[in-house]
């Protein structure tokens, strides 16, 4: 059989990384620097990268973590964030002096694979960017320590300044020494809430009260001193003024409420495997309560060709000592060492409790609360499958409902948000995914576990289109574009381009696209 090259087609044509690398650790917590310091001992060139500091503008869309309009101006100030980076976080410096490329306010926005769909690629490589630019990376072995984000839930007044993350709290309070608030009250009780709760103390913030809708504290620590778990509560909305949050009023198994004064509320109910570059890589995903939600399936260690994932990402909800062991154990075990990787704990429902946590929230909002902040999505327009109320209505759209597009089967997460453009924001979903998915589950009768979930797509941070187009392509890239998005050829074969055969498509065609 003789093979016949078309000179039109993408292969070959596609450049080869900008640079490429023993080994790639994205992520710079725990175990991303773990892995990386584990990688370096073993004589390896490593390249390890991490989006924080991450730019003020960002911080303002809340990306990649909730910060609630409660980050101070400091925020605006990169170099001296950098420098507060590396103060608190000793293994980064110890990174540096270990030979390891680290470079900070870098994010790694795409990564592509040799398969179905992008098989023409030369090898397997990383998009990253600054900020300002835009780069590829080859990878021998790459280390995904991506970490977690932030579990949003609506309720009455959550779309104000002072609802936050508690991740994004953390990294306020800790890494960046910018949070703008001074009175917070905690929702949730577990050991993400008490730790929360005990780093405020810690630096001098007023708890005002942790809240929880369990008749129980659900942490496996020790509540912090001179607190009090406020169980069986009910949150009614939380209420401000020109700044934000002032106070929350809250309602007790008896039906008294109490108003308790804050400037802050920080959502610790969960956190969210960071699976983002996992997924458009073409990781499996897979539903495990346990372990957060959607994750990727195997855990930590090997999910992909020469891919591995490790610490939260991977759905470790463990201490900083566990994450940093297990990003060590997951890079000696990619370079071939002896290694135990410790898989993450298994013993709380974790989709189950946020389900519950929700359904509270539900109850004592009204259907006009928003769910979708960037894209102003109500939960009435969620579930009634209508678009927001910038956009017009017809007749036709009224007659459209959550319960129409069941009489076809289960609820669709991507179809929903076509239709609604619930999640479709600057924030790409962050803030309302988990919650979206929970409704939708609710509205079928599902049980969490089965709750419809979205996907992650390339980009997976917003970047401007002048980054993402600063790229050194090939010159060969531009032949053949007549084909790829010319209206009249669209539709001619490439053999007949350029020949006497190609007026006779174009009569055919009626200069339509129709054959």
């Amino acid at each position: 059989m003789t093979r016949i090259h078309d000179p039109h087609a993408i292969d070959g044509k596609i450049a080869a990384p900008d640079a490429t690398h023993d080994v790639i650790v994205v992520g710079a917590g725990p175990a991303g620097l773990g892995a990386a310091l584990e990688a370096a001992r073993a004589g390896r060139q490593v390249l390890l990268i991490d989006e924080n500091p991450v730019a003020a503008a960002l911080v303002g869309s809340d990306v990649p973590l909730w910060f609630g309009g409660r980050a101070s101006a400091a925020v605006q100030a990169p170099e001296r964030l950098i420098e507060t980076l590396v103060e608190t976080e000793p293994l980064i410096a110890e990174a540096f002096e270990a030979g390891i490329d680290v470079r900070l306010g870098t994010t790694a926005w795409g990564l592509w694979r040799n398969r179905d769909g992008s098989a023409a690629l030369p090898e397997a490589m990383l998009g990253l960017s600054d900020g300002q630019t835009s780069s590829t990376a080859g990878f021998g072995t790459l280390i995904l320590a991506t970490g977690a984000r932030d579990c949003a839930l609506a309720f009455a007044g959550w779309d104000q300044p002072g609802v936050m993350g508690a991740l994004a709290f953390q990294t306020l309070v800790q890494r960046y020494q910018a949070f703008a608030g001074h009175r917070v009250v905690i929702l949730g009780s577990g050991d993400l809430a008490l730790e929360t709760a005990a780093l405020a103390q810690t630096h001098g913030i007023d708890v005002a009260a942790v809240i929880e809708v369990r008749d129980a504290v659900q942490g496996t620590g020790a509540v912090p001193a001179g607190l009090t778990v406020m169980t069986s509560q009910q949150v009614i909305r939380a209420e401000g003024g020109i700044n934000g949050v002032e106070r929350v009023i809250v309602r007790g198994a008896g039906g008294a409420e109490q108003t308790i004064a804050c400037d802050t509320v920080i959502q610790a109910i969960d956190v969210v495997p960071a699976i983002e570059l996992a997924e458009v890589g073409g990781g499996q995903v897979v539903t495990e309560p346990t372990r957060g939600g959607a994750v990727i399936a195997g855990g930590a260690g090997e999910v992909l060709p020469r891919v591995w994932l490790a610490g939260a990402a991977a759905g470790l909800n463990g201490s900083y000592a566990d994450a940093l062991a297990q990003g060590r154990a997951v890079a000696a075990a990619a370079l071939g060492l002896d290694s135990v990787i410790v898989p993450a704990d298994e013993g709380f429902d974790r989709m189950a409790y946020r389900a519950d946590w929700l359904r509270a929230l539900v109850a004592t909002s009204p259907d006009t609360t928003l769910v979708c902040q960037c894209e102003e999505v109500s939960r009435a327009d969620l579930i009634g499958v209508q678009p927001p109320r910038y956009l017009s209505r017809s007749d036709t759209m009224g007659t459209r409902s959550l319960g129409t597009l069941l009489e076809d089967g289960p609820p669709d997460a991507e179809q929903v948000k076509r239709l609604t453009r619930a999640g479709m924001g600057l924030c790409q979903g962050r803030r309302c995914r988990e919650q979206i998915s929970l409704l939708l589950a609710m509205a079928a009768n599902l049980p969490p576990k089965s709750a419809p979930r979205g996907n992650w797509r390339v980009p997976v941070r917003p970047l401007p289109l002048g980054v993402m187009a600063d790229w050194d392509q090939a010159a060969k890239m531009d032949e053949g574009w007549d084909v790829w998005f010319g209206i009249d050829t669209q539709w001619i074969p490439y053999r007949d381009i350029g020949t006497e055969a190609e007026q006779r498509h174009l009569a055919e065609l009626g200069g339509n696209m129709h054959l």
